[in-house]
């Protein structure tokens, strides 16, 4: 790509990253698509003997309050996390099992209802098949309009427009309860939040 004097654009296509400090894992600092990674994170699941490790896209600078954290779970504005598996062998059936297991307990305890139904449209009718290699990645995004997205390998598994449903998937690593595994992942977002004000 030329530059407006010419110039190629190649050595500042180079661009700052964040590596997740637990497994080395680095993170581009701004996507494609204007994107900006706020904080990383790591979370590692048992799941049929297995062991499940996700890395959340969130980034830092005195202290966030309960409050902001239910405004960023309730609020009707884009968030991502994104998860890169770090080893080989795992098919998809097991994270949606994992995923859906999370989703129907925060349901729960938003709603009072696990609701099996809504729980299972987070990876939708995805292929069982599909096996999750080292590097692959799941993305679940919370759209404008309370749409959830979930892409695995760049192809749109679910699209699901449910203001229950989004605020249920993030307040899984957002929410007072979160996994102490992910504790770390929340305070550097809640930091990110204030960086904002």
């Amino acid at each position: 790509m030329a530059t407006s004097d010419g110039s190629s654009n190649a050595a500042t296509k180079e661009e700052a990253v964040q590596v997740e400090p637990k497994t080395g894992i680095s993170f581009p600092m701004k996507l494609d698509d204007g994107k900006i990674l706020y904080c990383v994170g790591y979370n590692k699941k048992s799941l049929l003997g297995l062991s499940i490790k996700a890395y959340g896209f969130e980034k830092a600078p005195s202290k966030p309050t309960e409050e902001m954290y239910q405004l960023a779970i309730d609020g009707d504005f884009g968030m991502t996390i994104k998860m890169v598996v770090s080893f080989s062998g795992v098919k998809l059936s097991m994270a949606k099992k994992g995923f859906t297991e999370a989703m129907r307990e925060s349901m729960k305890k938003l709603t009072g209802q696990k609701n099996e139904e809504l729980s299972n449209k987070v990876f939708g009718t995805t292929s069982d098949k599909i096996k999750l290699r080292l590097g692959s990645e799941m993305i679940v995004s919370k759209l404008p309009g309370y749409v959830l997205e979930t892409k695995v390998n760049g192809e749109l598994v679910s699209r699901v427009e449910s203001e229950l449903l989004c605020r249920a998937y993030f307040r899984n690593y957002l929410g007072e309860d979160t996994l102490e595994c992910e504790k770390d992942s929340r305070e550097m977002f809640g930091q990110s939040m204030l960086s904002l004000f």
